[in-house]
């Protein structure tokens, strides 16, 4: 089940649920992997719509690992997901703002 209050996001990959989430490690390795100065920067490209297929993988790889599922990002950028590119990037998406979302 996914919490979302802890930032979780369900992602099928390759016929398997993932429970993915950003930790705040993960959170600094993805500005660094994407060259991004902060992280409002890395959220401006997902609102603005200026992100790319390695923006996508790299979120999806990070929160992956958030949620206990190691993978190497190669096998990830070859695994099948499922709903294809958008729904990759809409989770990508959902991630970012869960990780800045504050409980109401």
């Amino acid at each position: 089940m996914t919490n979302r209050w802890r930032g979780e996001v369900a992602l099928t990959i390759d016929g398997k649920l993932h429970q993915m989430r950003l930790t705040l490690g993960a959170l600094a390795e993805l500005e660094e992997d994407l060259d991004a100065s902060t992280l409002l920067e890395l959220v401006e490209r997902f609102e603005s719509g200026r992100f790319s297929a390695r923006d996508i993988l790299a979120l999806l790889h990070a929160g992956l690992r958030g949620g206990g599922y190691q993978t190497d990002p190669d096998a990830l950028a070859q695994a099948h997901i499922e709903g294809g590119p958008v729904a990759a990037s809409r989770a990508a998406a959902e991630l970012l703002a869960r990780a800045f979302a504050v409980p109401q």
